[in-house]
């Protein structure tokens, strides 16, 4: 089983999840997963491998509640999934009009995860452009907190005109995070804008059994555990002002992309620094 950081001896770090993207894939099979390996248990093994998964299955359509609460118990105590938001709300030319469809996701029984419902990923489309009074207007409709559970927003923009300061400000003052970009096609604002940092790494290649090599796995894991202790990574693109420094957070870090068959060891690679001590 995968070792989960909590936090430094001090208690001065945040927590740090690393995961991937989904668990069924094809070319897993026979490399991530053992061969023989069920696919009804592959979740099960992934989540005790990795720290986080992000679900995209409920960006293409709405889930059952009894499927997130499948989930739920076939994970253990201390895993978090995240979720990509419905393309019903992101993707519309308005996105103030969004909120039914906002309400309908919230209520479509994603809270079955209970303690395990980590962030959600509002993905946007790369042709959307930045509009600030609509924008505001659809961060209103997240709420932080529903049936009493609280509930954590990222913002996944991929539009040239987002890298405006205007932007980092207003996704600030919600108290919402945007996605950082790593090794991407995407542009990267690395601002820290929330009590935690959503990040997506992009870039693993076939040539490296574990998606990157040593000195880049080096280097994320140092960029996820200068967030955790409320510092700023070196090397990534900042817009507005610094973050409040010393402040912990949390991170979720995914690999996403690239050569996604290596994508698991990537993220085993990180976990496993991160639980050596050796970065």
């Amino acid at each position: 089983m995968a070792t989960r950081k909590t936090a430094d001896k001090a208690g001065k770090a945040g927590q740090i999840r690393i995961g991937i993207g989904g668990w069924t894939f094809e070319p897993w099979r026979g490399t991530f997963y053992p061969e023989g390996l069920v696919q009804k248990r592959e979740l099960e093994y992934a989540s005790r491998k990795l720290t986080t998964i992000e679900i995209n299955g409920t960006f293409y359509g709405s889930q059952k509640p009894s499927t997130f609460a499948k989930w739920h118990d076939e994970t253990p105590d201390d895993f978090v999934f995240s979720l990509k938001a419905p393309r019903f709300s992101t993707n519309r030319r308005v996105l103030a009009e969004a909120g039914e469809s906002v309400e309908r996701f919230l209520a479509s029984g994603v809270l079955e995860l209970k303690n395990k419902l980590g962030p959600i990923n509002w993905q946007f489309a790369p042709t959307k452009q930045f509009d600030a009074d609509d924008f505001e207007a659809f961060l209103n409709l997240l709420p932080h907190q529903v049936d009493g559970r609280e509930i954590r927003h990222a913002l996944e923009v991929r539009h040239e005109s987002f890298r405006d300061e205007a932007f980092v400000a207003l996704a600030r003052k919600h108290g919402v995070a945007i996605v950082m970009a790593g090794d991407s096609k995407y542009p990267q604002i690395a601002d820290v804008t929330a009590k935690f940092v959503y990040a997506r790494i992009m870039g693993t290649t076939e040539q490296f059994a574990q998606g990157y090599d040593d000195k880049t796995l080096d280097l994320w894991t140092k960029r996820a555990s200068d967030w955790a202790s409320g510092g700023t990574p070196k090397g990534l693109e900042t817009l507005g002002k610094p973050a409040a420094a010393t402040t912990p957070r949390d991170v979720y870090l995914y690999v996403i992309s690239g050569f996604k068959t290596h994508n698991p060891a990537a993220g085993i690679a990180m976990i496993e620094r991160l639980s050596g001590g050796s970065i």
